[in-house]
């Protein structure tokens, strides 16, 4: 018998058993209800499948746990075993109770099928787990132990096929350092006849190297007066600018001063003027009603100049960065 037929088998049991529980439970259930229901007060006989429910919950948790530790090849000690009788117990006593307080011996026994069926079954079904988790543990047993064999016996292969590998490079090695010693004897020999014309070749290179060395250091010196001579136009390119700048600057300066020399005046100048007083303003960063009052036009005027002004330096701004 392998893994499988064992476990299919634990499977058989576990469908039976829980059969056998269902079938007990519902038959106790429809058994003892009508007994509690006359032994109960009228106004809780609703209460009367209470207690084979919970005698039936109780035979529940030990057959549940019960297949539980069998798998897992433990034991719950003493009070399981006790739980398991006393539930068997309660359930035969509840079943047969109505008949024998009838006297009735046949629905006695026909009463205590069902109870006795649940109470041997679980003792079955107990030791029954039990001897399949041992077959089981075997099992296993048995085939770590082949699969071990295996890994063994492979493992010995392998060491012999490396051991056969490493000889088979050893010899090669051991051959090619043999052909390399002869090669290196030839390739001595070679460079003994070659050395003195590679001292030849040598002393040649050298002598163009040395040859190519001061044309380069000739050439570079050229290349950094040309360098420097390019960097001086450069910077008087630079500075020539820059005093045109500055005096570009000084000629607009000396343009503003004069355009607001003049002082506030009652009437409007010709726009043209208008607009230079404006934009002197602006540049000297007048207030808007003192360049009104410079040129003559109105408050609304002169400050849409102003922002013309403010939106082209903005403009202007944008485009350098």
């Amino acid at each position: 018998m392998n893994a499988v037929q064992v476990r299919s088998a634990e499977r058989a049991l576990s469908v039976g058993t829980w059969l056998i529980v269902a079938g007990a439970m519902l038959y106790s259930v429809l058994t003892v209800t009508p007994l509690m229901a006359r032994h109960t007060a009228e106004e809780w006989a609703w209460t009367a499948p209470i207690l084979p429910l919970v005698v039936d919950a109780a035979v529940v948790i030990v057959v549940r746990l019960d297949s539980v530790l069998a798998r897992l090849g433990g034991h719950g000690g003493r009070w399981p075993v006790v739980l398991r009788w006393m539930t068997g117990a309660m359930t035969l006593a509840l079943n047969v109770a109505d008949s024998a307080l009838k006297k009735d011996l046949v629905g006695v026994a026909v009463h205590a099928v069902a109870p006795l069926l649940l109470i041997v079954t679980a003792e079955t079904g107990l030791a029954y787990r039990r001897a399949i988790a041992a077959a089981v543990a075997r099992l296993d047993a048995e085939q770590r132990a082949e699969r071990e064999a295996r890994e063994e016996a492979a493992r010995e292969r392998q060491e012999r096929a490396e051991r056969r590998e490493r000889e088979e490079r050893e010899h090669a090695a051991q051959l090619l350092r043999e052909q390399r010693e002869h090669e290196a004897r030839l390739a001595r020999e070679q460079t003994e006849r070659e050395d003195a014309a590679r001292r030849a070749e040598r002393q040649e290179q050298q002598a163009r190297e040395r040859a190519e060395r001061e044309g380069r250091e000739r050439r570079e010196r050229e290349r950094e007066q040309q360098q420097r001579d390019r960097e001086r136009l450069e910077r008087e390119a630079r500075e020539r600018v820059e005093r045109e700048r500055q005096e570009r600057a000084e000629r607009e300066r000396r343009e503003r001063a004069a355009l607001l020399s003049g002082g506030p005046v009652n009437e409007k100048l010709p726009e043209d003027r208008a607009r230079r007083i404006v934009r002197a303003a602006f540049g000297e960063g007048l207030a808007v009603r003192a360049a009104a009052d410079l040129c003559g036009w109105s408050v609304g005027w002169v400050s849409a100049r102003y922002q013309d002004h403010r939106d082209a330096g903005h403009v202007l701004e944008g485009a350098v960065s």
